[in-house]
């Protein structure tokens, strides 16, 4: 058995005679890449150490202390053959080679500035230029060490491209992360809020429960006191029906015992012979037996005989009859006249039906056909359910304004800003920009939900100014002073486009003077008033009411409509010819507002019946003044006309129409039979025309007297 160090020499000579491998190989340019630039500054390192390759020590194989750990099962036989080999005691020391190896990797790492990003990788640079030197110096593992290179390399190539394409998405991810930490922090803010809410309203349905408990364990020691009472009332009175009974029985003892001896002081009646008065007994009732078949025998005869005055009445009832007969007769033969004139009558208008039927055809061909507004439906945004709404009750004209809306609408959307209309007087003052501003696209609901925001600040306000104003001062405390114009041209626009809108079309014609906001105030105040009206009426507080009791509310609420005013109401509340006076109503769906600003019929046909009474009220005064629009009315004039067709105006209301008409205050206006009245004229068109902005209303019939 040759001894270790002969093993290790022939070991070495036979590491150095085998043939040198071809060059491993890589499909990974950049590994490849590196490869070669690392080989060309590790020569000069390569170089210094390379004197040392001879010198390989098979160290740590004899050192002291020190065994080589092998792969191998402790009790397999390699380890029994290797086990005197391995516990040979070493006195040599590190080999020379490996001291250079490690003070090359100290110096290397020392010189390293590991404080930057790319530490870990300057760090890896050392290790890999002592494996260069392993691979090139042991010549017979070459081929196997590159290949592990090789391989290590690949895959730490792959991870920089898989932690390089990681890279935005980790900051993706930190983005996300301070975005849900956001999230989660304004939902904590709002749970606590509502938290707070709920436990507030908790503590308040506990103070209710608390107040209803003591309610009921107040009422119910009422009832208990109650039924005590109601036991007491009913024993007093069981008490008092028997004392009741008791006395009555005395009083017919007494009664009857009074008769006794009234009976036994009286010798006429009792006084006689009892044989006597049998036999009086026994021939009445002989008397009453003859008597009974003596009447049974003249039912048995003259039981179907009539009576002489029955024959006679209806002997004349008869001949009643016989004339009346007679008569229809000769109505029969006169109406056979006119049926036959009449079927005439009907043939000759079937002809005429016939060749208007043709005459129509012809001009139907001829003329230009009626537009098919069904085909709108499949055009309209929201299909053939929202063109069926928008169309219902329409006529021709109205449908063409409905288009035009739709088709506004759109180019609106379209538009993304809106040209200043600049500063002239002509401009409304909420509108007084030079510039472009921002379309800002609210929808319809949006543009209604503010005015009605607007109408409840409008009321709500102590010091009113103009209302143009106002609006305008709304929208900068709604979006803030740079944002004000935007909204007003938005708002405006809208306005203009959904005409047929009723809150739009009574904002904009407010907001441009055209009428006194006045109007709708007192429009609103009429149906809040309705309301309460029919509330009173409904005594059960269900909700409902009779078309009787519906009548008579609008009869008392507007006592000067004309019957077929409130028939329209009525009809367009819900009743129709077929209905029965009985029939429940639900009174609250009669002023119930879709979230358009869209009211139901009946507050549509309650404006509709003032604007047809103030034009008519207005059309009486032109009438009774009897001047043509272009020439002057004096004020007097205009007073006394007004008194005339409304008698009942109190002085008020007449100075508030003066005042109106003439563009006066109030205050300046001149007392009746002042000689300054005559110098107040202006054009009759002119003080209708301010008479229609304002709310008209007539306040007692004409018919009426004026009071004294």
């Amino acid at each position: 058995m040759a001894s270790p160090k002969l093993r290790c020499s022939r070991f070495a000579t036979t590491s150095r005679t085998y043939p040198r491998p071809s060059v491993v190989t890589t499909d990974d340019p950049f590994i490849t890449e590196t490869n070669d630039t690392k080989k060309c500054k590790l020569y000069p390192k390569r170089k210094r150490l390379s004197s040392m390759g001879s010198h390989l020590s098979p160290w740590p194989t004899y050192t002291s202390g020190q065994t080589i750990l092998h792969n191998r099962k402790p009790c397999s036989d390699d380890y029994r053959k290797q086990a005197g080999w391995q516990q040979q005691p070493q006195g040599t020391t590190k080999p020379r080679y490996l001291e250079q190896l490690e003070d090359y990797l100290h110096k290397e790492l020392l010189l390293l500035d590991l404080g930057t990003d790319l530490a870990q990788e300057l760090r890896l640079q050392p290790y890999r230029e002592i494996f260069e030197f392993f691979i090139e110096d042991f010549k017979t593992y070459k081929p196997l060490l590159s290949s592990i290179k090789n391989a290590y390399e690949v895959m730490l190539a792959h991870q920089k491209e898989k932690i390089r394409a990681l890279e935005p998405l980790k900051a993706k991810l930190v983005t996300v992360n301070d975005e849900c930490d956001k999230r989660i922090l304004a939902m904590r803010a709002e749970e606590k809020t509502e938290i707070s809410m709920l436990k507030k309203e908790k503590m308040n349905l506990l103070k209710l429960i608390d107040k209803k408990n003591e309610e009921k364990i107040s009422l119910q020691s009422e009832v208990t006191k109650l039924r005590k009472n109601l036991a007491e009332e009913y024993l007093r009175y069981l008490s008092e029906r028997d004392a009741r009974k008791i006395l009555i029985a005395d009083l017919n003892e007494l009664r009857y015992q009074r008769e006794d001896r009234s009976l036994a002081q009286s010798p006429g009646i009792w006084g006689e012979d009892p044989v006597k008065l049998t036999v009086a007994l026994k021939m009445t009732r002989q008397d009453l037996t003859r008597t009974q078949m003596e009447l049974n025998t003249m039912k048995a005869n003259f039981g179907d005989v009539v009576p002489r005055r029955d024959f006679e009445m209806q002997e004349k009832t008869n001949k009643d009859l016989q004339e009346q007969l007679d008569s229809l007769r000769d109505d029969y033969k006169e109406v056979r006249k006119e049926h036959e004139i009449l079927l005439q009558l009907h043939m000759s208008t079937l002809r005429e039906r016939d060749q208007f039927y043709s005459e129509l055809q012809e001009i139907q061909r001829t003329s230009t056909p009626r537009p098919d507004w069904t085909k709108c439906k499949d055009v309209v945004a929201g299909g053939p359910g929202r063109w069926q709404i928008l169309a219902e009750g329409k006529n021709s004209d109205q449908l063409v304004d409905v288009l035009l809306e739709e088709i506004g609408e759109g180019l609106l959307r379209e538009k993304d800003f809106f040209s200043g209309l600049g500063y002239e007087e002509s401009v409304p003052p909420f509108l007084r920009f030079d510039g472009v501003v921002e379309n800002k696209k609210p929808t319809k609901k949006d543009v209604v939900k503010l005015l009605r925001d607007a109408w409840k600040e409008r009321l709500a306000e102590e010091q009113k100014e103009k209302f143009p104003d106002f609006f305008f001062h709304f929208l900068e405390r709604r979006f803030g002073p740079a944002e004000a114009m935007a909204w007003a041209y938005t708002i405006f626009e809208n306005m203009k486009l959904f005409r047929s809108n009723e809150i739009m079309s009574q904002f904009y014609a407010i907001l441009m003077e055209e009428r006194s906001e006045s109007v709708y105030i007192k429009q609103k105040e009429i149906i809040a008033e309705l309301l309460k009206e029919m509330t009173n009426v409904d005594s059960q507080n269900e909700g409902l009411l009779t078309m009787d009791q519906l009548r008579t509310v609008l009869k008392s609420t507007f006592p000067f409509k004309k019957e077929e005013k409130i028939q329209e109401l009525m009809e367009a509340g819900g009743w129709h010819p077929n209905s029965s006076n009985t029939d429940l109503l639900n009174y609250h769906s009669l002023f119930i507002e879709d979230e358009e600003g869209q009211s139901v019929p009946f507050v549509q046909k309650l404006w509709e019946q003032y604007l047809d009474e103030k034009d008519k009220y207005l059309k009486e005064l032109k009438q009774l003044l009897g001047l043509e629009l272009h020439d002057e009315v004096t004020l007097p004039k205009v007073r006394e006309a007004l008194m005339t067709i409304d008698p009942k105006l109190d002085k008020q209301t007449l100075n508030s129409y003066l005042s109106q008409a003439f563009q006066l205050p109030v205050t300046k206006l001149p007392e009746a039979g002042e000689h300054k009245e005559e110098g107040i004229v202006t054009l009759l068109q002119t003080a209708l025309q301010q008479l229609q902005v304002a709310d008209i209303r007539r306040v007692g019939s004409r018919e009426q007297e004026p009071a004294s």
